[in-house]
């Protein structure tokens, strides 16, 4: 089985359900995800998240990350990963495109949230390890949150190659 890095491309950060979001996307396409694609993972998102009210009251900031695959076939995949009780990291998915995961049809513009306990594949989860570290440097660590130094924080745009 031949293994290639795909293209990570680091976008602004978005506040939906009162949590900032950093986004990724993943792709094997120089040019990025198509924008219906994009459009069609975002309008499910809201429904992969957690309340952003409610959690303990420990003083960290709602937020999180995302990141969207684009498949090399007809699939796409949102994975949405929520900070909450301070340090424990929520998942939510959405697939489209992709009829094995409970998709309707093979249209990667179609998302439905997928309700598995798989939590990314190895091209998603290259920006886990970065957002463990971000979360301890500007959440955790200091003596009070700082979540626009943890927005700021991302992982540059380049490849899902990770250095280790």
């Amino acid at each position: 089985m031949a293994f290639a890095e795909k293209f990570l491309f680091t976008l602004p950060p978005v506040e939906i359900g009162g949590r900032r979001l950093k986004r990724y996307h993943v792709t094997s396409d120089p040019a990025g995800i198509e924008p219906e694609v994009e459009k069609a993972a975002y309008a499910l998102l809201p429904e992969l998240l957690p309340p952003a009210e409610g959690t303990p009251a420990d003083g960290a900031p709602a937020a999180g990350f995302v990141v969207l695959h684009r498949g090399g076939d007809t699939g796409a995949y949102l994975n949405a990963y929520s900070w909450v009780w301070d340090n424990v990291l929520h998942f939510g998915g959405g697939a489209a495109g992709q009829p094995v995961l409970g998709c309707p049809d093979t249209d990667p513009a179609h998302f439905v949230r997928v309700d598995r306990s798989w939590i990314g594949c190895v091209w998603e989860l290259a920006p886990l390890e970065h957002e463990r570290s971000a979360w301890i440097r500007h959440v955790l660590a200091p003596d009070a949150p700082d979540l626009a130094g943890y927005l700021g924080d991302a992982l540059p745009s380049g490849t899902t190659e990770v250095s280790g």
